[in-house]
């Protein structure tokens, strides 16, 4: 792993510990923000786990399903989650340094990975990254169609889903929820 990559992959978890101390105590809840935030993030978590269904890391190049639409979905998901704290946490400084965070290393890790990909499906991935985009999908009408070369798994899998351990997702989703509402009642207590 080159040693920029290993920056941003080691630093992109090490970063987001602290980052959510601080997201919690600029946070200011309120139940219609966390209903609403939590809806925004469901989203999220139903795109991670679709993605997670076709994901076969390090066996094939993903290209079916979300796969068809975004070289990305997990971190798309990851985007409609870490959205959906934002709002569930209703402030504006809360909210841009979850922004902050997502933009900086989010989009040096998505770099990253095309490099990995490129060189492990070379011609491949060159001709599906010519196709699909990078992030932002094709939401209707065009997607990518692999052709006999494309990916295998061409059905979501809840066997690639569990191997993948995206439960965990959903796991830190509820947490996150769970410590929005304790900050809420803290507010609401303590008065800060």
């Amino acid at each position: 792993m080159s040693r920029p990559r290993s920056f941003w992959m080691r630093w992109r978890v090490r970063f987001g510990y602290p980052l959510a101390l601080v997201f919690w105590a600029l946070a200011a809840p309120t139940p219609r923000s966390i209903l609403v935030g939590a809806i925004v993030a469901t989203f999220g978590l139903f795109i991670r786990g679709a993605a997670a269904g076709h994901l076969r890391k390090d066996q094939e190049l993903a290209t079916t399903g979300p796969y068809a639409r975004t070289r990305n979905p997990l971190y798309l998901g990851s985007a409609f989650l870490a959205a959906g704290f934002a709002v569930a946490g209703r402030s504006w400084w809360a909210g841009a340094l979850v922004a902050a965070y997502f933009a900086i290393f989010y989009s040096a890790v998505m770099r990253n990975e095309e490099e990995d990909l490129r060189a492990r499906f070379g011609s491949a991935f060159s001709q599906y990254a010519a196709r699909v985009p990078l992030f932002f999908p094709f939401w209707l009408g065009a997607r990518y169609e692999p052709g006999n070369a494309g990916n295998r798994q061409e059905n979501f899998s809840w066997i690639q889903y569990q191997r993948n351990r995206e439960y965990r997702v959903l796991l830190g989703m509820i947490a996150g929820l769970v410590a929005l509402g304790l900050r809420m009642w803290v507010r609401l207590r303590l008065g800060y």
